[in-house]
């Protein structure tokens, strides 16, 4: 059985009088499920509620839909019976991979040496030319690429020849990518000064500071726990944190939370409230902090926000609380923060009211 590339988005089943001589949704070690591949009557269209096409060829009935995306299937031809049949992939190992690919370029490496590096990880030794024949990378590049790969360690060449090369074990070349990283981040940590003096020599021009009311968007996770930080960290007075359960236990994990019950300890008024629920009460239990309380709403009824001291506001703009999901399925953190002066009054008489009206 031989494949290529599936050029529409078609799929199609067999009709009632052709029998079907290999059933690629049985065969558990198959890469590919099938699309549509069994007998039987055309579906009632007014039940479908795809868009979709039909027509007959050579006593086949096909069926061309919009709703399958033409990276998900393949054709495959079958010797036995000599049709081609349009098949979807098997999802499973290529998710795992995607996940793979995504860390690895986070830790600094490009799209073909992820490829050359996770080839040879998986095939063991192999020559440069297998490499870059198996990929289908040019030789140059792939020649490079190793030579690369081998400075910082995560491939090795083994004295043959002609010359071969083996992938340091996965698990190690984690950590190396992990250390590369932090100390690339000390590096700049130590040059901060330095870089501050260099701003501070620079010729300004002379301007009136005036202030201004400002917003700011942030999105992910990490820039969304760095304001926070930044925030609690001016804070001289006090701070309202409405978190909804469904965020009360990433705010907990992140050590956000460590951070307010030190900040309670310096004469500063932390006061959190959340919404009544079993995850909430759970969380809260396990919290040293002396003002929390419980607010009979759900967690789609109000987004956390934080307000300090009036002057600053973060407020999580996720859909009413609920994550919003990238096309890879990762949930997207979003948060808005300003110094609107409205807005904060706004929000700090409704936590007022929440508090003083809470269900404890």
């Amino acid at each position: 059985m031989c494949a290529r590339t599936h050029a529409t988005h078609r799929c199609f089943r067999l009709s009632a009088n052709v029998e079907c001589p290999l059933d690629l949704r049985s065969n558990p070690d198959s890469q590919f499920r099938s699309e549509i591949y069994q007998s039987g009557e055309r579906p009632n269209q007014q039940q479908n509620q795809n868009p979709t096409k039909w027509f007959e060829r050579n006593g086949l009935t096909f069926m061309e839909t919009a709703m399958t995306k033409l990276d998900d299937v393949v054709e495959l031809y079958d010797d036995r019976s000599g049709l081609w049949k349009v098949v979807r992939k098997d999802k499973g190992p290529l998710k795992s991979l995607e996940i793979i690919d995504n860390t690895l370029k986070k830790l600094g490496l490009s799209q073909n040496q992820i490829r050359v590096y996770l080839y040879l990880a998986r095939s063991g030794l192999r020559k440069a030319s297998e490499v870059s024949e198996a990929i289908s990378l040019h030789r140059t590049e792939t020649y490079r690429i190793l030579r690369d790969l081998a400075k910082v360690g995560l491939v090795s060449s083994v004295f043959e020849k002609p010359l071969k090369f083996v992938a340091t074990p996965f698990d190690k070349s984690i950590d190396i990518l992990i250390t590369a990283k932090r100390l690339k981040l000390e590096l700049l940590e130590r040059r901060k000064g330095d870089l501050v003096d260099v701003w501070c020599s620079l010729p300004k021009l002379e301007t009136v500071a005036a202030a201004k009311e400002v917003f700011q968007v942030l999105e992910g996770e990490e820039q969304i726990d760095i304001k926070a930080r930044e925030i609690l960290e001016q804070t001289k007075n006090e701070i309202h944190f409405f978190v909804a359960d469904s965020d009360l236990a990433r705010f907990y994990h992140s050590g956000f939370i460590d951070m307010l019950e030190k900040a309670s300890r310096r004469s500063i008024v932390v006061r959190l409230l959340t919404n009544d629920s079993p995850k909430s009460c759970f969380f809260a239990e396990k919290l040293k902090l002396n003002d929390v309380k419980y607010a009979s709403l759900t967690k789609e009824d109000l987004p956390t926000f934080l307000i300090s001291d009036q002057k600053q506001l973060l407020f999580s703009i996720n859909n009413n609380g609920k994550s919003a999901k990238t096309e890879d399925d990762d949930v997207k953190f979003s948060a808005l923060w300003t110094n609107y002066e409205a807005f904060i009054k706004a929000l700090t008489a409704l936590f007022t009211e929440l508090w003083r009206t809470d269900v404890s």
